[in-house]
């Protein structure tokens, strides 16, 4: 499907639009079931769908991603990619404090699942927050919200374009949408300077998985569910 320049946000904000509404939801539904349905049913099976929905949109769009369709490997921006992405990760479990959280964290243990759905929710939820959250969210964050708030018309904004009011305020909007808010603004600040840097968006989803894909291991080795 070939999208006019008018709609071409339609593209990068429906699936992060459609994330955050099974997030909503979720917090609705929740308090009208038992904790055992909750805990066994209704959270895995809301984040499955919420994945699986997001993947559809983002392969019914794919096309349209003209950022996503340039890529060459430079070894430098490869190594800083991977350091940058484990810097936030080490960042982000030491910077929990209580006046950077955003209202009560309400950790969910996979372990609550019947045995045999536990492995299979642990492989959809890494796989969920290390591959398929950077994507729609780095579209959303670096390639449309960074460029629009330098021009209306993102398009005309050559991607990885400098602002401060850009650079800012996508900082801090990506933060907010974290329980740990000033750890998101962190880590909002290094992808965007990652952007910057490459000009391409490809090294902030690998740097953004990096980082979730650390944090979903540290999380299951740990037991420290209130970062997922």
């Amino acid at each position: 499907m070939k999208l006019t320049e008018k709609h071409l946000w339609i593209s990068r904000a429906l699936p992060f639009g459609l994330y955050m509404l099974f997030i909503g939801l979720h917090s609705i539904v929740e308090p009208m079931v038992s904790r055992e349905i909750a805990s066994t049913c209704l959270t895995p099976l809301i984040y499955t769908l919420k994945i699986s929905v997001v993947i559809i949109a983002l392969a019914f769009f794919w096309k349209s991603y003209d950022e996503l369709s340039r890529f060459k490997v430079n070894f430098n921006y490869l190594i800083t990619t991977l350091v940058l992405g484990s810097v936030v990760f080490v960042l982000w479990i030491n910077m929990d404090w209580p006046f950077a959280t955003m209202g009560e964290i309400q950790p969910y243990d996979p372990h609550l699942l019947p045995s045999e759905w536990l492995l299979p929710f642990i492989i959809i939820r890494l796989f969920g927050a290390s591959v398929i959250v950077p994507i729609f969210e780095e579209l959303f964050w670096r390639s449309f919200i960074l460029r629009y708030i330098i021009n209306s018309d993102f398009t005309s904004v050559k991607l990885g374009s400098f602002s401060w009011p850009s650079f800012v305020i996508s900082s801090i909007l990506f933060g907010l949408e974290h329980n740990f808010w000033l750890a998101g603004i962190m880590a909002g600040i290094f992808y965007n300077l990652l952007l910057y840097r490459t000009k391409n968006l490809w090294y902030c989803i690998l740097a953004h998985g990096i980082t979730n894909l650390l944090l979903g291991i540290y999380v299951i080795k740990t037991g420290s569910w209130q970062y997922w």
